[in-house]
């Protein structure tokens, strides 16, 4: 379980492609790298990763070709910046949402626009997810924590402040890059409730 509070981040060193659509992803994790063990699970651009090597600064994962597949980090290479966040420790400060790092579906980016100080962010929803984003509701992009500022149906938009920009992989993007997607963990379960009741 993850917060969306985006720790660190890292530039990928290596994607070496295994058999299928299966990889081994070798990021350059900085400091982070140090507070993590072999096994440990650490939210890659909002996608849950099990760490299975640690050379100095550099963290290794195996990717299934499922995840290849269904996130965005198949559209990177060498030197694309990625957010990580490890994982919720018990007894943790929850400054974000709960974020399971199960990513529903990529959307793409529509626009970025400064607004002032604020940083306004538009991103296509694909269908799948659009009935969990609500105006105000919780989402995270690329394994962030950010609010619904608008939902205009199959987009939405999302403000961020000059830190959030400054110390995640947003600075980087563009327009018509793809982002991963994660809805609200609780609207899940309660659709899934009202379903049952």
């Amino acid at each position: 379980m993850f917060t969306g509070i985006i720790e660190a981040t890292g530039r990928i060193l290596s994607m070496k492609h295994g058999q299928g659509d299966s990889m081994l992803l070798t990021i350059d994790a900085g400091a982070l790298a140090g507070k993590v063990a072999i096994g440990d699970s650490v939210a890659v651009n909002g996608c849950c990763l099990t760490v299975v090597a640690i050379d100095g600064n550099s963290l290794s994962f195996d990717l299934l070709g499922e995840t290849v597949r269904c996130t965005s980090i198949g559209d990177v290479g060498p030197g694309a910046l990625l957010n990580l966040e490890l994982s919720l420790p018990a007894g943790g400060r929850m400054g974000g949402h709960f974020v399971a790092g199960h990513v529903d579906a990529t959307g793409r980016i529509l626009s970025i626009a400064r607004e002032g100080d604020d940083v306004v962010i538009r991103v296509e929803a694909p269908p799948s997810i659009r009935r969990y984003i609500a105006h105000k509701g919780s989402i995270a992009i690329d394994g962030i924590s950010l609010t619904v500022a608008g939902d205009e149906g199959d987009s939405f938009h999302v403000c961020l402040i000059p830190h959030t920009l400054l110390v995640t992989n947003l600075h980087e993007k563009k327009a018509g890059d793809r982002v991963n997607l994660e809805s609200d963990l609780l609207a899940r379960y309660v659709e899934k409730l009202m379903a049952k009741a």
